[in-house]
């Protein structure tokens, strides 16, 4: 695991070229979240050449057959934001990514059964509106060099509801596997103090980033960096897919310093479980 400490956009250029299988991250929003050592409230067509600068140097380290999975969300009162980013890193003059797949990020669900029992599952953060409804979203962008990255698409899969399509679809080869499709639903988990637990403005849940993981298909022997760590829940993803080359960075010193805890703390929590019998 190699934790870099610094802005990006001085670290990345120190990085092999197409030295990376796999980029998940979750970059500043823009839209005024209050990160300790960033401020996130520049003017959109800032922001925008901000990212175009970041994604050209993780094109860069990106190997051809490398996945870059972006998730990024909105606010009710600025939905067009993920849009316009995706927009400038694969629109117009000189893109430098091909929209490969889009996925749902879905942290909140109410579906209905054929019972007609409603179940709801998941959670969201409630907002107090007459103009917009509870945002219970986000995008993950799949984004590669050319569009014809293969994937694995039943190692993140679903068994079947209906277990006659088993033998009636050819592809399954028997298994009882399909793909899960682009609609991911998965929530976060519950904390007691977020303070503690989850000291940071805008994190995803470790599932989200084994999901990209186990999807892009080389598992152990990925090459893994997130250039916006965080608190390190892609550090924990990769520590628990045991994948050993993992590049993370991180402005801001505290949130780094979280990180090396966090991941200790899951390091010292597996040891524990391995010793106690849980795994």
């Amino acid at each position: 695991m190699n934790f870099l400490q610094g802005d990006c956009l001085i670290q990345l250029p120190k990085l092999e070229a197409a030295s990376m299988d796999l980029v998940v991250t979750s970059p500043p929003y823009n839209l005024g979240i209050n990160y300790k050592s960033f401020k996130d409230t520049a003017p959109r067509g800032e922001f925008l050449s901000w990212c175009r600068q970041w994604a050209a140097e993780l094109k860069r380290v990106m190997a051809d057959d490398a996945s870059f999975f972006l998730n990024v969300g909105a606010a009710p009162a600025n939905p067009l934001m993920p849009h316009q980013l995706i927009l400038a890193l694969t629109d117009g003059s000189g893109p430098l990514f091909t929209l490969q797949n889009t996925f749902h990020w879905v942290k909140s669900i109410t579906i209905e059964t054929r019972a007609n029992e409603q179940i709801s599952a998941g959670h969201f953060k409630p907002i107090n509106s007459k103009r917009f409804v509870n945002d219970c979203h986000e995008y993950v962008f799949h984004l590669t060099k050319n569009g014809n990255v293969d994937l694995d698409r039943r190692a993140a899969g679903v068994p079947y509801a209906d277990k006659s399509n088993i033998s009636r679809w050819g592809h399954t080869g028997g298994e009882d596997l399909r793909c899960r499709g682009n609609t991911w639903f998965i929530p976060y988990e519950t904390i007691q103090s977020r303070d503690k637990e989850r000291p940071h403005p805008a994190t995803f849940p470790v599932a989200l980033v084994e999901q990209c993981i186990l999807i892009h298909g080389k598992r152990a022997a990925t090459r893994l960096l997130d250039p916006f760590l965080g608190i390190g829940t892609s550090a924990i993803a990769a520590h628990r897919q045991k994948i050993a080359n993992f590049t993370g960075i991180e402005l801001d010193p505290y949130y780094l310093e979280t990180a090396r805890e966090r991941l200790h703390d899951e390091i010292t929590r597996q040891s524990n479980d391995l010793f106690s019998g849980n795994l």
